[in-house]
């Protein structure tokens, strides 16, 4: 049943969760949203699309995805598991006006890729998103686990947060990480993108 396969799958990420290096998981916050945000939220989640990468020359794709996954193989040892999470990273980041290498440095700092992480304020799966946005702009069947809608909620939320402080990328990330105010996850983020993922079209 479906219900007993959701408990299972969060009964196992709780337990995996104990058992993993700590990542700087935080907790999006409760706001009411008006009418019309929410709306528009919503049909960002829930519009259905082929993942593709967003690149107008497939060679600079295929450089991208390489240099990536290079970075990314001794974390995620599974190639095609690795490379699949790369284009969907690209694609949702892409599609929500973000930078994927931004949202890369966020899934490091906030579950160190680990897709069944879950945070002690009980944020899932590898942007860690709160369950509460599950109601507020989705359907009560999406998965919080599953790599592609966890990556549609936590583009769409930090798209929001962006939108919400005018572009200021330090409070957006905050807001992401129910640490508005705070500089430790910001900074951590930031240097992880610039560090870890800074990317200039180069086969690294």
């Amino acid at each position: 049943m479906p219900g007993e396969h959701a408990r299972l799958a969060v009964a196992i990420a709780l337990i995996a969760s104990l058992h993993a290096p700590a990542a700087w998981a935080g907790a999006q916050m409760y706001e009411p949203l008006s009418a019309s945000v929410r709306s528009a939220l919503s049909r960002s989640i829930n519009h259905e699309t082929s993942v593709r990468l967003a690149f107008a020359n497939p060679e600079d794709g295929y450089r991208w995805l390489a240099t990536m996954s290079r970075r990314l193989e001794k974390r995620i040892p599974d190639a095609a598991f690795r490379e699949e999470l790369l284009k969907t990273v690209h694609y949702e980041a892409t599609r929500a006006g973000l930078d994927p290498q931004l949202v890369l440095g966020v899934i490091q700092v906030e579950s160190g890729f680990r897709q069944y992480a879950v945070s002690h304020a009980g944020a899932r799966g590898l942007m860690q998103v709160m369950p509460f946005w599950v109601e507020l702009i989705g359907s009560k069947e999406h998965n919080l686990f599953h790599v592609r809608t966890n990556l549609r909620y936590g583009c769409t939320i930090l798209r929001h947060y962006l939108d919400i402080e005018n572009g200021n990328l330090f409070r957006a990330l905050g807001r992401y990480n129910g640490s508005l105010g705070r500089p430790e996850y910001p900074n951590r983020v930031i240097e992880a993108w610039r560090k870890m993922f800074r990317y200039d079209g180069a086969l690294i």
